[in-house]
């Protein structure tokens, strides 16, 4: 259902979330959520146009998040590298269809419906703190050092 890209995109906003007042190399970035680094080079380009991120070039450059953590919702980060929209007509075209869909395009409808809530409903805060074992984020470095915490995450201010 999703992109390569949109999943990218997600890893690199849920990383940046664990810090967000800080600015993470693109190289580190990169390695810490397992994202080739010229493909990720265009995802943060396209994050930071649609005004999610922020980054700085040079020594001490990188990426932050333009806002608090629990103000970016997930539907957000989707739209800014790709879509996912309802079905509202026969995507083969049929005439006889129209807006009155078939059954395997309106059940593909009802999962386009469910998704976008879902997403439009969980912010990168909620995500980066779910509680239990399996961090949200695939990353070594990230789930050893909240784990050794013990204390959950405070995302944002």
């Amino acid at each position: 259902m999703f992109s390569r890209t949109t999943e990218y995109a997600l890893r690199a906003m849920a990383l940046l979330a664990y810090a967000p007042d800080q600015l993470t190399p693109t190289p580190e970035l990169a390695e810490r959520t397992k994202v080739p680094p010229n493909y990720l080079a265009k995802v943060l380009q396209q994050l930071a146009s649609a005004g999610l991120i922020v980054g700085r070039r040079g020594v001490g450059g990188g990426y932050r998040l333009t806002r608090r953590a629990a103000d970016i919702n997930l539907m957000e980060i989707v739209r800014s590298v790709g879509e996912l929209d309802r079905i509202k007509q026969c995507p083969l075209g049929l005439a006889n269809h129209g807006p009155n869909l078939c059954p395997l395009h309106k059940k593909m409808d009802e999962a386009a419906a469910r998704v976008i809530d879902l997403f439009k409903d969980t912010s990168l805060s909620d995500l980066v703190s779910a509680p239990g074992a399996n961090k949200p984020l695939c990353d070594d470095v990230t789930t050893a050092r909240l784990s050794i915490s013990g204390r959950g995450t405070t995302i944002g201010p």
